[in-house]
């Protein structure tokens, strides 16, 4: 049986290896945009392991996060999308992954003639624990006694806490591919919180990974072939977005799910998808007699908070959760219905989000409307009048 700590330590040997010499299992396809890849080192190209390409989905100026960066091809392919504006890091463990990308980091930098990316040693579980920094430390302080051990775990907790490696709210979107899985299965929970911690308010991660149709038995997960191989370690299709909720994320949905499975191994069929989450829904609710009206397809649906909404009626919302509506994903299915006389936030009452309430046209308009208007000259439908 492997233990937590040895699947770690397979995962760093089997990815050394795949950094000295190209290792096919570890990946599935993925076809990248060519226009990006020609300014990227060969060496870069034929040493990166995914499963989908998150970077897809970035827009320029943006602040990017990638877990688990490996050789650099898509933290190179996100520097040229966000632009010189914009800032790309990448986070891995392993020594020899990193080395090959910071040595060509130069060279992709002289090609698009901006430098806006940097590698950074950590585990992506512990985004705040900057490992070569707790490595400079306890060369100055080596552990050689229970007391030192002690010393040395106290040190890591202060580094985490006024040197870390990712700072809380710093970060517009996180990406990986094809790494989530890798990550022991008690970590996992710390793994999605650490994603939540670092992403700014609004921020969002987008996550390309392998997936299960059924949950994968204790045998495979104890297989270490299989683990470091994308395989065993991988969440079922819903408990990956189950992962998501549970950590505070709102907007969760799936961009990409391949049809075809990557791998099927005793029957279990093994597949990427790329998901997108948000970050934002917290805090307080205020009342200022905001309305929504969704718009359909369906005939209801359930948001995150527990809202549940039918087709085309009235809804009561907070100011927070009428302002997470005007926004990706959620504004192509609401129309907005703002209040004729705006109520200041500063002079709004709390608002009860734990109910859903249908909201009376004359709570937005005011309860003494009684005007009386002629047609309007402009078309209805925005277009030209017969």
């Amino acid at each position: 049986m492997i233990e937590t700590t040895g699947k770690e330590t397979i995962v760093r040997q089997r990815y050394a290896a795949g950094a000295k010499e190209r290792a096919e299992k570890l990946c599935c396809p993925v076809n990248y945009e060519s226009v990006y890849l020609s300014v990227i080192p060969q060496e870069v190209i034929e040493r990166d392991y995914g499963c989908g390409d998150p970077s897809r989905y970035l827009r320029e100026g943006e602040v990017v996060l990638d877990l688990g960066s490996g050789t650099g091809k898509i933290c190179f392919i996100a520097a040229q999308i966000v632009g010189p504006s914009g800032k790309v890091i990448g986070v891995d463990m392993t020594n020899e992954m990193l080395e090959i990308a910071r040595r060509n980091a130069p060279i992709v930098a002289q090609r698009i003639d901006y430098a806006n990316v940097e590698f950074r040693k950590g585990r992506i579980q512990d985004l705040a624990l900057d490992l070569e920094l707790l490595d400079r430390k306890l060369k100055e302080n080596p552990i050689t006694d229970a007391a030192s051990f002690l010393a040395a775990d106290e040190l890591a907790e202060e580094l985490r806490m006024k040197r870390p490696l990712i700072a809380s709210d710093s970060i517009d979107v996180v990406v990986s591919s094809c790494v989530l899985n890798l990550v022991e299965p008690k970590s996992k929970p710390q793994l999605f919180d650490e994603i939540f911690r670092v992403l700014k308010k609004g921020g969002r991660a987008v996550i390309s990974d392998i997936v299960s149709d059924e949950g994968v038995p204790e045998e495979m997960q104890n297989d270490p072939e299989l683990w470091s191989g994308c395989i065993s370690g991988a969440f079922t299709e819903d408990g990956f977005l189950a992962a998501f909720e549970k950590a505070g994320f709102y907007g969760i949905q799936i961009l990409k799910r391949d049809v075809n499975p990557w791998r099927t191994v005793q029957g279990i069929e093994f597949r990427s998808v790329t998901v997108e989450a948000f970050k934002g829904k917290q805090g307080e609710c205020f009342e200022r007699h905001q309305a929504v009206i969704y718009r359909g397809p369906f005939k209801e649906v359930l948001d995150d908070d527990n809202h549940r909404m039918e087709r085309g009626r009235r809804y009561a919302v907070c100011d927070k959760t009428y302002n997470l509506y005007k926004k990706a994903p959620y504004r192509e299915f609401f129309e907005f219905v703002d209040p004729i006389a705006d109520v200041p936030l500063a002079e709004a009452k709390p608002f009860d989000c734990s109910r859903t309430a249908l909201r009376h046209p004359k709570e937005t308009k005011g309860q003494d409307y009684n005007a009386t208007t002629e047609p309007d000259n402009k078309c209805c439908d925005g277009g030209s009048c017969c």
